[in-house]
């Protein structure tokens, strides 16, 4: 007789830019989470699914929690985090090897009002000249009567995951596979597609732009040879607009090259991909605009 099936899902939280889509994309071995230097990249919750043999993960990779909740946007993102929170069986939390500040306070303190266990993940040890500096902050959560298991790791360097892992693992109740085994995220071609285009952008401009701007997808088209992809990238104001076309439309070529690039390596075929850049006056604020522009459908 078999032994049973394990099938769970997984939060993997923390205050941005502590690295949770970098920490995703590793365990699941595939680029699903788009990821940048920019704090507040990740801007929805999105599933990573991993089957290795009876054994089923379902990470979700959550918008970093965080206190400035000046526009809408932002507390849609907090939103979105912490209704994953409620609902998992395991939650990591992510913490940087030497910062726990403000924002990582809150987190912990929403996270103990749950039943899900916790482990919580020490990140970026691969920079560390001496793994003792590390104790402070494991010291500070066990003060405050935390109940985690704690593991050092690098999700950059890919180091200790595997241990990691198998703490995950012996948390996941017995339970059927939720999703088929091939099956690597719950999210259309088209979410992953957009949100390639705006990695870009975070990846190319400066600290303002990227956060003004967002992308649809308004037509995908499966052709015979190639796949035809026409997207408009939505900013705020008449001046973004300029400085993301750029000179002759040069910075848009560019960040449509890049795109193109990784678009092609996820959909597995030739991509035609057409950009174009329109003004929406205060997207960002405005809660009808967002549901407009697809957020609040997670």
């Amino acid at each position: 007789m078999s032994s049973p099936t394990r099938a769970g899902y997984v939060a993997i939280v923390g205050r941005p830019n502590v690295g949770k889509s970098t920490l995703m994309n590793a365990l699941i071995e595939q680029k699903i989470s788009i990821t940048s230097r920019k704090p507040q990249t990740t801007r929805h919750h999105i599933l990573g699914i991993k089957t290795v043999e009876r054994v089923q993960i379902l990470f979700v990779d959550t918008p970093g929690i965080h206190s400035n909740q000046k526009r809408a946007i932002n507390r849609y993102m907090n939103r979105a985090a912490q209704s994953v929170i409620k609902d998992v069986d395991v939650i990591v939390m992510l913490v940087d090897r030497h910062i726990f500040n403000a924002d990582d306070e809150m987190i912990m303190d929403r996270i103990q009002r749950t039943s899900s266990k916790l482990i919580v993940a020490v990140n970026k040890v691969d920079r560390l000249t001496d793994t003792a500096e590390v104790l402070p902050i494991i010291a500070r959560l066990k003060d405050r009567g935390i109940e985690a298991t704690f593991v050092p790791i690098s999700a950059s360097k890919q180091s200790n995951l595997e241990v990691l892992e198998q703490l995950i693992i012996e948390h996941l109740p017995e339970s059927p596979f939720y999703f088929s085994p091939n099956e690597v995220t719950d999210r259309s071609q088209k979410f992953l597609v957009a949100e390639l285009v705006r990695e870009k952008l975070m990846r190319q401009f400066g600290e303002e732009l990227p956060y003004a701007s967002t992308i649809q997808i308004e037509r995908m088209e499966w052709q015979e040879k190639v796949v035809q992809i026409e997207a408009t990238i939505f900013v705020e104001r008449v001046g973004q607009k300029a400085i993301l076309v750029g000179r002759s439309g040069a910075k848009l070529k560019q960040v449509g090259i890049d795109a193109r690039r990784d678009i092609e390596s996820l959909l597995e075929k030739q991509v035609m991909l057409r950009l174009w850049v329109k003004v929406k006056r205060g997207w960002s604020d405005d809660e009808r605009a967002l549901k407009s522009l697809g957020y609040g459908e997670d």
